[in-house]
């Protein structure tokens, strides 16, 4: 059994997705002019994007954190395999985006980018979303990393 100051999972996923929800959020705002609802759209289609998006990412976030923490994680995450959580989960978020974005985008055409959003050329979908499931995740993580040195530095 690992002692409750070695194993912070529960405050780790804790915090990670409190950061996730709020820089999703934050992102999904930024990013609007990229997408064409920020000019075809009414202000309440607007926000009702902005919320169902971060839903979405709030729900993509868990589920990479979750598999990726049963697949190369152990009973010590945070306190081990930290890199390896991180990268997996990041790595299943931009899997998941660039399936999400090109069958939204191509295939269901349920939504459309504006011409402002910049497209990767050999994936056909924007760069603001990929982006954003690099950026978003790592940060998250860094936070965790953040409270959990300084939690453990505390525990000392």
């Amino acid at each position: 059994m690992i002692p409750h100051s070695q194993s912070n999972w529960f405050h780790a996923l804790r915090v990670y997705l409190i950061a996730s929800t709020m820089l999703h959020v934050v992102w999904e705002g930024l990013q609007l002019p990229l997408y064409a609802i920020w000019s075809a759209g009414t202000t309440r289609e607007i926000a009702f994007a902005v919320l169902h998006c971060t839903v979405g990412d709030l729900m993509i976030a868990s589920l990479s954190l979750l598999v990726a923490v049963l697949v190369v994680g152990n009973p010590a995450w945070p306190s081990e395999r930290f890199v390896a959580v991180m990268a997996t989960t990041i790595g299943i978020g931009i899997g998941y985006t660039v399936y999400s974005e090109w069958t939204n985008t191509v295939v269901r055409k349920t939504w459309t980018y504006s011409g402002l959003m910049p497209i990767v050329p050999f994936l056909g979908v924007g760069l603001s979303p990929l982006m954003q499931w690099l950026i978003v995740p790592t940060v998250g993580f860094m936070a965790v990393r953040h409270r959990y040195k300084r939690q453990s530095s505390t525990n000392k």
